[in-house]
């Protein structure tokens, strides 16, 4: 598994983005007022990527020789869901973002609580990225020696064709 990218992020971010200015143009052009994201919304996201870090101690304690060995599936479950969690948190964090936009290209000023709850939206998704970048981050493991040469020094011994 490769580690995610400053490019997927981004290419997430901006697609969040295009999308939350989007549906705010859609809303308001039908007469509708425009989406604010609950408040308990950064909340959750900062909870969430809380529990994703302590998720990964337990695999880096075992990676550092410190703590018990843990399951790998496991240790890989909760790898792939610091990856989730740093998608998540990117397309969130851009989602909110578009919404501000949004908001502060009208030529009505924007309420201060609808504009501060999506602005802590993008807060908390950035938050859930960083937590998702350290929880990836502990979850890897050293590279060993062997690494380099998999097969080690008998590789190829007794593969070669018979005439």
């Amino acid at each position: 598994m490769t580690r995610t990218g400053t490019g997927i992020l981004l290419v997430v971010a901006g697609l969040g983005v295009g999308v939350g200015f989007l549906v705010d143009q859609l809303l308001t052009s039908s007469g509708r007022p425009t989406f604010t994201p609950a408040a308990m919304l950064p909340i959750l996201l900062v909870l969430l990527g809380g529990a994703v870090v302590a998720f990964a101690v337990p695999v880096r304690r075992a990676t550092r020789g410190t703590g018990a060995s843990p399951n790998p599936f496991q240790a890989l479950r909760i790898a792939m869901l610091a990856k989730a969690s740093s998608i998540v948190g990117a397309l969130t964090a851009g989602f909110a973002l578009g919404l501000a936009l949004f908001l502060l290209t009208r030529p009505v000023v924007p309420s201060v609580g609808s504009l501060g709850v999506v602005l802590a939206t993008v807060g908390g998704g950035v938050a859930l990225v960083a937590a998702g970048l350290v929880a990836e981050h502990m979850c890897t493991i050293r590279k060993d020696d062997d690494d380099e040469h998999p097969g080690g020094p008998d590789a190829g011994v007794g593969t070669g064709g018979g005439a």
